[in-house]
């Protein structure tokens, strides 16, 4: 690889990584190319090389958590669906404190969402069915097929509760709450799927 490659590379890296900082606090509507490039010790035209307009570095960068997240939650299924069948409400609950610990880890993926949630960026409405509608399902699908008798609306709404919990609540950032949080999180789960005292 040239010096020149790399170069180019990490220069795309620090606009990305930039911007995705910028975009979680403020959001698309709140953040001009100028702030990005100064964040990343850039000039416009450099970051408009690297990445093209504002409106490309923001689909990157969404595509970017949706990867992070569709792996978080991808390897969450895997390990409820092996545990589901013994011990559902463990399963569940499990499957929550992982969430929370990928929404954690990288907070600006739920801020970024948060920021959809209250019409940033309304003229990428496309996101949502390419990224969010997909994910919801999987995790849907795979409760309904573990609880049937809940119906899957029930377990849609569930899904939905817990997503805007965790994510409410890790925009927050208040980190010395987050035990009390996860096990009201995981309270909230049971409740949710009928799943209540199963623990």
């Amino acid at each position: 690889m040239s010096q020149h490659r790399t170069a180019a590379e990490a220069s795309r890296e620090r606009i990305l990584t930039a911007a995705t900082a910028l975009f979680a606090e403020h959001g698309y509507d709140g953040t001009t190319t100028r702030t990005i490039a100064g964040a990343a010790g850039l000039n416009v035209a450099t970051v408009a090389y690297h990445v093209g307009t504002k409106a490309d570095l923001y689909r990157e960068v969404m595509r970017r958590a949706h990867q992070a997240e569709r792996a978080a939650v991808d390897a969450a299924l895997a390990e409820f669906a092996m545990a589901a069948p013994d011990d559902p409400a463990r399963a569940a609950a499990r499957f929550a404190d992982r969430y929370l610990d990928f929404c954690l880890e990288q907070p600006h993926v739920p801020a970024l969402w948060m920021r959809r949630w209250m019409a940033d960026a309304a003229e990428f409405a496309d996101l949502e069915a390419r990224y969010a509608r997909p994910l919801l399902e999987s995790v849907a699908g795979e409760l309904a097929a573990a609880l049937p008798q809940l119906g899957r609306d029930r377990v849609e709404f569930a899904v939905w509760t817990v997503l805007w919990t965790t994510h409410g609540f890790c925009r927050s950032m208040i980190r010395a709450q987050v035990p009390r949080f996860r096990t009201h999180l995981r309270a909230l789960v049971l409740r949710e799927l009928g799943l209540e005292g199963a623990i």
